[in-house]
């Protein structure tokens, strides 16, 4: 009867702590969760499965390991929101897949993404044909994201927490030093203290940090 019982709490405590734990790291949906997001739940599951499974074992060695899964995972999403470099190593940026109806083969390689995973996402954003679609991306949770040749597509930014984002200066055909000028045009000389930047409508949409 004992064994029974000792079950039952640590069954029930263990939910409750979990639960409590899974808030305190924050709400992402199951398609945005990040590499370290999935590492850290399925450690967590393993460590209260062999916590249940012996129920001799002291509860503490099954609270510790998941309280410091639990620092991890929020040092490396403080990280993440300070440093652009640590979350596009972490997350991933979007990638280009198709351009005006042409399919980027390079790309689809890069990310082992296949024709016939291509062509399903395409029909479930009610895509009949590639010639249709004037840029689509995989986004780094995995989903397709479709702009038809008719719709506005997507804006790459310029700067994001005071990053130069090079790689998106080049897909405009543009650089380091005509980005720096337009921002002189709007008395910024130090890129460090702008939030958030894109170009759209022949001009910069400029967000600075708070102060």
């Amino acid at each position: 009867m004992e064994e029974y019982f000792h079950i039952i709490f640590r069954t029930c405590f263990l939910y409750v702590f979990i639960i409590i734990v899974f808030r305190l790291m924050g709400k992402r949906e199951v398609g945005e969760l990040s590499v370290i997001d999935l590492v850290v739940f399925v450690l967590i599951a393993e460590v209260a499965a062999f916590a249940l499974d012996d129920y001799k074992n002291p509860l503490l060695n099954a609270i510790l390991p998941i309280i410091i899964l639990l620092v991890i995972q929020i040092i490396s999403a403080y990280l993440s929101l300070k440093f652009k470099k640590i979350r596009d190593l972490v997350d991933g940026d979007p990638a280009l897949l198709v351009k005006d109806g042409v399919i980027l083969e390079s790309e689809m390689r890069k990310h082992r993404y296949n024709l016939d995973d291509l062509c399903q996402q395409l029909r479930e954003n009610g895509i009949a044909s590639v010639t249709d679609v004037a840029f689509a991306y995989l986004e780094p949770s995995g989903n397709l994201s479709v702009y038809k040749n008719d719709e506005k597509s997507f804006i790459y930014p310029l700067i994001i927490d005071g990053d130069i984002q090079e790689r998106h200066l080049a897909t405009m055909h543009k650089d380091v030093e005509w980005l720096m000028a337009e921002l002189a045009k709007n008395n910024i000389t130090d890129s460090s203290v702008v939030f958030f930047c894109i170009w759209e409508d022949s001009r910069l949409h400029i967000q600075l940090k708070e102060t």
